[in-house]
């Protein structure tokens, strides 16, 4: 006979890891987690070593590596997407940048329908529950303490990031001493998903320690194929685990796979568009057209400069050096290896027409790819820099009733007027900044795109030919009360189904203003309430700034 579980959990990630703490708090609630991928082992510096994030990326043991499908306004390119393939998900291979996105974003969810409590002072309450933000005084009201996620500042103690945090000012843009609290516009240091110069995942901040309850059970390399259904109930699930298929009976199913894997298994379950559906064989349980539609994402460049002074970060690089680096870090969690690099960067609007920030920038003292990949020569720097709510819309298909086929992505990048314009202002409001006299000590010249790329045509050439992923998919099982959302934002249910949930950034409405880890981890704390039918946190009064405030 099949065992049953009160809560079946599909996904060992980020939010998966929130639920399984919050859910089994209760001893009397058995609640089983199925992750496809393998453990965290302690062990892997790959996975805990903070600078060795470019290492994960690409490689079959740690990554997924999902590709879109041609994109014809990237020139056909086929854009990879990193996706992590152990317990915690991509948090266990992420850049550990920890973004809120802007007060604003929430009031954009909610002025939706039905979406009123995910504004921002009902969003705050859990951004600080999940929070230990160890910069923040004690008495800020926008930031929490003594939460599960260890948030550490970044140092920001390179020449070269001083010099770009100056040139920001020149540029016109003020600083900010909290990308995080009263005001995301401007430039600042980031916080980092980092404890004690170790990566701190959602499996090392949640799941780790409510492993120990015996009410949790954590099954890996454990690939779900569908969830069962009787009618419009969800029962149970099948998996695949050694190679054999085996069921679980469910009081409830809560998906947790993210933008990719959540909407794929619901059509592979029969909730989807029912035509496409019947095209490919599936049995239809439920006909909800916005299943794996909505699909966002963050595109992104890099604009490298060579620097004139021996500053930067690239001596690292250098394999002689990785033996000292590696051996700081596991004796001491010091040195290079125990921090991101990605310390220092900010938020702009690239025109007056816009409410608040669209342009996200990451400032990195080398120049380097995010696979590790370097161009050719010595030291230098740059910034990674895209707009942040794009109007580009895509989509995620199943291809096959193959659980292991993975779905077509088509992110139709670049494909609006209005995204193409923001593309071309945010590589010149990049390249104002890198120009200004701060940097002129350490300016030699710009590596990429370079002098030849100048005019829009060129720029947006150039995008189409070189930019990347962000790795931030959302909104492909949209919270809202429309014919095309799918989950109920008072209850975190999918729409006209009973027993089945979906909780992780597919749920968003709309994409946020920087990465998306944080909002995924406050998402699944609001929801762990909603589910748990407790009385929500009291939303927040704190005033936050906007365009026109006093800075």
């Amino acid at each position: 006979m099949a065992p049953t579980y009160d809560v079946v959990i599909v996904g060992g990630g980020s939010a998966g890891s929130v639920l399984a703490n919050r859910l089994s708090e209760d001893p009397a609630t058995s609640v089983l987690v199925l992750e496809a991928g393998r453990p965290d082992y302690p062990w892997d510096v790959y996975v805990h070593m903070p600078a060795a994030l470019t290492f994960p990326i690409g490689n079959r043991f740690y990554d997924w590596g999902y590709e879109s499908e041609p994109e014809p306004h990237l020139n056909d390119r086929r854009i990879y997407h990193a996706r992590g393939k152990l317990l915690g998900g991509s948090s266990s291979i992420n850049g550990m940048i920890f973004q809120r996105g802007n007060p604003l974003d929430y009031e954009r969810w909610a002025a939706d329908p039905g979406m009123s409590d995910w504004d921002f002072a009902h969003c705050l309450p859990y951004f600080k529950k999940l929070e230990d933000a160890t910069a923040a005084a004690p008495d800020d009201e926008f930031r929490g303490h003594g939460g599960p996620l260890t948030l550490e500042r970044g140092p920001a103690d390179n020449p070269l990031v001083g010099a770009f945090l100056g040139a920001a000012q020149q540029a016109g843009y003020a600083l900010t001493d909290d990308v995080n609290g009263y005001r995301q516009e401007g430039f600042g240091a980031f916080d980092r998903t980092i404890r004690a110069g170790r990566r701190w995942s959602a499996t090392r901040a949640y799941l780790r320690p409510a492993m120990r309850r015996k009410n949790l059970t954590v099954r890996t390399r454990a690939l779900a194929h569908r969830v069962l259904f009787s009618g419009t109930r969800a029962v149970g699930v099948v998996y695949e685990r050694g190679g054999r298929l085996a069921t679980v009976h469910a009081g409830e199913v809560i998906l947790c796979g993210g933008a990719f894997n959540s909407p794929q298994l619901l059509q592979l379950s029969g909730v989807g568009d029912a035509r496409e559906l019947r095209a490919l064989g599936v049995e239809v349980v439920a006909d909800l057209p916005g299943v794996g539609e909505h699909l966002q994402d963050h595109l992104e460049v890099y604009i490298q400069y060579a620097s004139k002074q021996p500053v930067s970060m690239q001596p690292y690089l250098k394999w002689r050096h990785r033996p000292w680096i590696g051996a700081a870090w596991l004796f001491a969690r010091r040195g290079p290896g125990a921090t991101n690099h990605f310390e220092s960067g900010g938020f702009v609007r690239s025109n007056d027409g816009v409410g608040y920030p669209n342009l996200m920038f990451h400032f990195l003292p080398v120049a380097v790819r995010y696979d590790g990949s370097a161009p050719a020569g010595g030291h230098g720097y740059q910034v990674h820099v895209g707009p942040m709510y794009s109007d580009a819309r895509g989509t995620v298909k199943i291809r096959s009733t193959n659980p292991r086929d993975k779905p077509a992505l088509r992110f139709n990048y670049l494909s609006t007027d209005t995204d193409r314009r923001e593309w071309v202002e945010a590589v010149r409001v990049a390249r104002d900044i890198l120009q200004q006299s701060a940097l002129a000590p350490f300016n030699g010249g710009e590596l990429s795109p370079g002098p030849a790329v100048d005019t829009d045509a060129q720029i947006l050439d150039w995008v189409a030919r070189d930019a990347e992923t962000a790795l931030h998919p959302s909104c492909t099982c949209r919270m809202g009360t429309d014919r095309m959302s799918v989950v109920d934002p008072d209850s975190m249910a999918v729409n006209g189904l009973t027993g089945v949930r979906v909780v992780d950034a597919s749920v968003f409405p709309y994409i946020t203003n920087g990465n998306i880890y944080a909002p995924t981890m406050m998402v699944a704390e609001k929801a762990a309430d909603l589910i748990l039918g407790r009385p929500p946190l009291d939303p927040s009064t704190v005033e936050f700034y906007r365009r026109g405030a006093p800075a």
